[in-house]
C-alpha cells in the first residue's frame, strides 16, 4: 500500500473521479480492488519484461501550476532499465534542448509512464516521481545501450508509487518495421526455396 494514500489507487481515484464512477455506477467495482490495497506498486518479474522489450514510451510531466506536458523517448529494446522493484531509470538523450521536461520536473516531480505494445494489444500506465541526474557520468553511461547513435545527456530517475494494466480495447494492431522487414525476408526465403525445389523437379526425366 502506498503510504500517502488509503489505496494505492487513490493516486488516480481522487474524491472527484470516485464522484464520477459513483454517479455513473463503476464505484462498486472499483471499491472492492481498493480492499485488497488498490493497484500493485512494485515491478514483478512480469512487468519487468515487459519493460525490457519496449522500444518507445510517452513521459508526462505538469508544471507547479499543473500544465501538463508529455514526451517521446525510445530506443532499442532494453533501454528503459529496472534498478530495484520501484526504481526505472534511462539515459535521456540530446535532442531539440527545449527541456520542458526537466524545466517541468525541477519545480513538479510527479511523472506519470505509458507504455503501450501494439502487437500484443497491451498498455501499462505507471504514476510515479523522477528527477533528472546531470552530474552522475558513470551512470549515464551505464545505462546507454550498446552501441546505440544518440548522444546521452543526463539519467532520469523514475520512482514508482504504482502501476496498473489497462484492457486490450480499442488497440490498434500495429507492427514495428524491423518486424515486418524481418518476416517478409523470411517468406521470400521460403519462396526461394521452393521455387529452387521445382527447378529441380522440372529437370528429372519422367519415368
Amino acid at each position: 500500500m502506498n503510504r500517502e494514500f488509503a489505496a494505492s489507487s487513490d493516486i488516480g481515484f481522487t474524491p472527484a473521479v470516485k464522484a464520477i464512477q459513483t454517479r455513473k455506477g463503476s464505484r462498486g467495482g472499483y471499491a472492492h480492488m481498493e480492499e485488497g490495497g488498490g493497484w500493485r506498486t512494485e515491478i514483478d518479474a512480469a512487468l519487468a519484461a515487459f519493460i525490457s522489450e519496449q522500444t518507445s514510451f510517452f513521459l508526462a510531466t505538469a508544471t507547479a501550476d499543473g500544465q501538463p506536458y508529455i514526451q517521446h523517448r525510445g530506443g532499442p529494446a532494453g533501454f528503459i532499465k529496472v534498478l530495484d522493484r520501484t526504481t526505472l531509470a534511462f539515459a535521456d538523450y540530446k535532442g531539440n534542448r527545449q527541456y520542458i521536461t526537466q524545466g517541468n520536473l525541477s519545480e513538479n516531480p510527479k511523472a506519470y509512464i505509458f507504455l503501450i505494445d501494439y502487437v500484443n494489444r497491451r498498455r501499462i500506465k505507471i504514476w510515479g516521481e523522477a528527477r533528472v541526474i546531470e552530474d552522475d557520468q558513470a551512470l549515464t553511461t551505464a545505462l546507454m545501450p550498446k552501441d546505440y547513435k544518440a548522444r546521452p545527456e543526463q539519467t532520469i530517475l523514475f520512482k514508482i508509487k504504482a502501476w496498473d494494466s489497462n484492457c486490450p480495447q480499442h488497440i490498434p494492431l500495429k507492427f514495428d518495421a524491423a518486424d515486418v522487414a524481418a518476416a517478409i525476408a523470411a517468406r521470400d526465403a521460403r519462396i526461394a526455396e521452393l521455387e529452387a525445389e521445382v527447378a529441380q523437379l522440372k529437370q528429372k526425366p519422367a519415368n
